[in-house]
């Protein structure tokens, strides 16, 4: 598996332009001169990537977490015959726009980071879940008789052998949910939440290209940041499978 662009460079481009931003103010003014305020200063970008980040992070870890012991439960024997049906809830939560799940949230949650949370945790759980189920179940069935022959029970199995071989393709999902949710956390705003979308919506309000560039470029950053911090995951339990299944 070859790895992808380095992951410490784009990590370093979102704090370049976390905190550089604030210094831009000329720039934006020279490309925008139509703008009395060219630059976003109601809150600091720094502020904003946190809240963005805790949103992303307690969404996709409720996903995931959730995603992988749904998915484990579908696997297994006793719980196979549900397996169509998580399978199109979970396709169901995505057909749902994020915006529409955040107008139903908020008069049960209230305005803030709640509604959001649930939003993202919806969306987030199909890839996560459809990447689990796919590594699980394509497994050979050779080894997993192999586990059993050594004594094995099958939650050993599945701790010790199924798991840690299904790892590059379930990383894979989280990736994919977790980056899917940091463009979508933007939407966040609209209820209350803090995020990295909030210029971005006041841009578009007060006809401000400059606020939404500003939000956009530190958002895409972002994405671009934990994708490659995925991907460097995913290369190094690919890896750790290719080892092991040499000395195996």
């Amino acid at each position: 598996m070859k790895r992808g662009a380095p992951w410490p460079w784009a990590v370093a481009v979102t704090a370049l332009l976390t905190f550089g931003l604030p210094y831009t103010r000329s720039l934006f003014a020279a490309l925008f001169p139509q703008l009395p305020r060219p630059l976003y200063e109601s809150d600091p970008f720094w502020a904003l990537l946190v809240d963005h980040l805790a949103l992303v992070g307690a969404s996709g870890a409720i996903a995931i977490l959730g995603g992988v012991a749904v998915a484990i439960a579908v696997t297994r024997d006793s719980g196979a015959e549900f397996r169509g049906l998580v399978e199109t809830l979970a396709a169901m939560g995505q057909t749902f726009p994020p915006v529409a799940v955040l107008a139903i949230s908020v008069p049960a949650l209230g305005f803030g980071a709640e509604p959001a949370i649930v939003a993202l945790t919806l969306y987030g759980l199909l890839p996560v879940i459809e990447n689990t189920v796919a590594g699980l179940t394509q497994i050979p069935a050779a080894i997993k008789e192999a586990a059993r022959g050594n004594g094995m029970t099958p939650w050993q199995s599945l701790w010790r052998v199924e798991l840690p071989l299904a790892a590059p393709v379930i990383i894979a999902g989280a990736r994919t949910s977790v980056t899917i949710n940091v463009g979508t956390a933007a939407i966040a705003s609209t209820v209350g939440a803090k995020s990295l979308g909030l210029p971005i919506i006041v841009g578009l309000n007060a006809s401000n290209t400059a606020y939404v560039l500003q939000g956009a470029l530190l958002t895409g950053a972002l994405a671009l940041s934990l994708d490659q911090i995925f991907e460097l995951l995913a290369w190094r339990a690919e890896a750790w499978k290719g080892d092991r299944g040499r000395t195996t």
